[in-house]
């Protein structure tokens, strides 16, 4: 079944960096465009960044461009995000997603269990 496992998260203080990663199996990996969302408490899902299924296409949410960047190893079956520069504001759980074609033509979301970020001093 497919599953997304990510992992990297954890407290950092403003102005630092972290990697998230995300470990995928259960479907065509390099054939998959994948996601990270945030979710911060009381507000709304929003997507951090998006990458093309090749790796080769790239877009990023307004909160985040300039300091984020996702990529993408399809040998690996891993996707990043490099998070620097963060901001208390960047505190969420971050999750990774990827929609898939079931059978009956629906695009179906999966997501992985998420993996906390805290940002503060």
């Amino acid at each position: 079944q497919v599953q997304l496992v990510e992992s990297g998260g954890g407290l950092v203080q403003p102005g630092g960096s972290l990697r998230l990663s995300c470990a995928a199996s259960g479907f065509a990996f390099s054939d998959s465009g994948m996601s990270w969302f945030r979710q911060a408490p009381g507000k709304e899902r929003e997507l951090v960044a998006h990458i093309t299924s090749a790796g080769d296409g790239t877009n990023y949410g307004d909160a985040v461009k300039g300091r984020f960047t996702i990529s993408k190893d399809n040998f690996k079956n891993l996707v990043h995000l490099q998070m620097n520069s963060l901001k208390p504001e960047d505190t969420a759980v971050y999750r990774c997603n990827v929609f898939l074609l079931s059978k009956t033509g629906n695009w179906e979301p999966y997501w992985g269990q998420g993996t906390q970020v805290t940002v503060s001093s």
